[in-house]
């Protein structure tokens, strides 16, 4: 008798366990990229320990599909939970009533670099964490300035001095001086706003006015168009990334881009990485600071935890270990940087910029105004419009985008 109550209350106790299992509430996930991030499997097991009663499921997607497949979902009344978008989007996914804010703190807010915040900041509030952060920094080639009779540790400082070091190397050794970004792609749009926040310029203002056709990002076009007589043949073709395998094979001798990029330099090319070149009206180092953000979806009924894994993943320690094995500039100014610098000092001009950087401008419409921003960078590059005509007319157009 004894062994057959015992027996039945196992059988209850077995049955109430598969039945809280078969209860717990799944937060989804999307993950942009191949695979789930490094760290990410650890960080989210720990969640679910601390949180009883919830399981996580990550889905990877192609970044090709990513961003489509996420918005596809929500504007059908499926959203995941949470999901990798970049912070250009949020706005517009806000607009449509797709997600949620996920607010900070004054210290979370405090515990980033300057200008962090704004990146997925409007209306007063915060629509994402950030989880991704990216600046730029001017990579040269050594060997190439010293064939051209250029100091060999000495980069430019200034745009003029960058168009005259790329004109002396193009005149002398017959390679292009400068890799030039103008092909019908994001970064180019991207290539350009380097340009805007290294000589004091905004594309919209705090009050959302646009601010596009200020003299400072009139004089930011005008020498992004000159480039093109030093840089490579028809840089219409190309866009940021294809311009590094053209570095490595010493066929221009500078190219603007990320820290990533430190590691996948030819092992055989004596190259250093300094400062973006400064304009005329610049305050400091500058450069453009793009984000990718966690964003919380509307409707699932668990905004609430998938706002705390959210800041779960990129709290300060997560955020760092993720960062060191990723290549990318931390968000945060974090104890481990200083030692990182140290280690390695490539890593400086990528901080550098930050202090006097600006955000990624946040539109309802982002495509439309990218659309807008690569149309007016190649009518220029192109010599098929001058600067201050292009410009007034992507201000008028990307009015319509705010």
């Amino acid at each position: 008798m004894t062994r057959t109550l015992i027996g039945a209350a196992a059988v209850a106790l077995l049955a109430s366990t598969q039945l809280a299992a078969a209860a717990d509430t799944t937060v989804t996930m999307i993950q942009c990229g191949d695979t789930l991030a490094e760290g990410y499997d650890g960080f989210i097991k720990e969640w679910e320990a601390k949180n009883p009663g919830y399981k996580v499921s990550v889905e990877i997607v192609g970044w090709a599909q990513c961003q489509d497949k996420i918005t596809t979902l929500a504007a059908a009344g499926t959203p995941v939970g949470l999901a990798y978008v970049g912070s250009r989007t949020l706005k517009q996914l806000s607009e449509s009533d797709l997600i949620v804010p996920v607010p900070m703190t004054d210290e979370e807010k405090a515990s980033y670099y300057p200008h962090i915040v704004s990146t997925v900041t409007f209306d007063g509030q915060q629509w994402g964490v950030p989880v991704a952060f990216s600046t730029k920094a001017l990579y040269w080639n050594k060997d190439l300035f010293k064939k051209a009779g250029l100091d060999p540790e000495t980069p430019p400082k200034t745009w003029q001095e960058l168009y005259d070091m790329a004109k002396t190397i193009k005149e002398k050794t017959g390679t292009a001086g400068y890799g030039l970004t103008a092909k019908t792609f994001d970064n180019t749009m991207h290539q350009f706003l380097h340009w805007v926040y290294t000589n004091n310029g905004t594309v919209i203002d705090d009050e959302g006015k646009i601010t596009l056709d200020s003299p400072q990002n009139v004089e930011a076009l005008t020498w992004y168009g000159k480039m093109t007589d030093v840089s490579e043949e028809g840089p219409t073709a190309y866009e940021q990334d294809e311009l590094t395998p053209l570095f490595n094979d010493a066929k221009v001798a500078m190219i603007e881009q990320g820290p990533w990029v430190r590691v996948r330099v030819n092992k055989d090319l004596n190259w250093g990485v300094g400062p973006l070149p400064l304009g005329p009206q610049a305050k400091g180092p500058g450069t453009l600071l793009i984000t990718d953000s966690l964003a919380v979806f509307k409707g699932t009924g668990y905004e609430d935890k998938a706002a705390d894994l959210a800041k779960w993943l990129t709290n300060p320690e997560h955020q760092f270990f993720y960062e060191k094995t990723h290549g990318l500039t931390p968000l945060r100014p974090v104890p481990g940087v200083e030692e990182m610098v140290k280690a390695d000092p490539t890593w400086k001009p990528f901080l550098d910029g930050i202090s006097n950087g600006g955000p990624e401008p946040l539109f309802t419409d982002y495509k439309a105004f990218q659309n807008a921003m690569i149309d007016m960078v190649q009518s220029v590059v192109t010599k098929q419009a001058k600067p201050e005509d292009a410009i007034k007319k992507a201000a008028t157009e990307i009015e319509d985008y705010k």
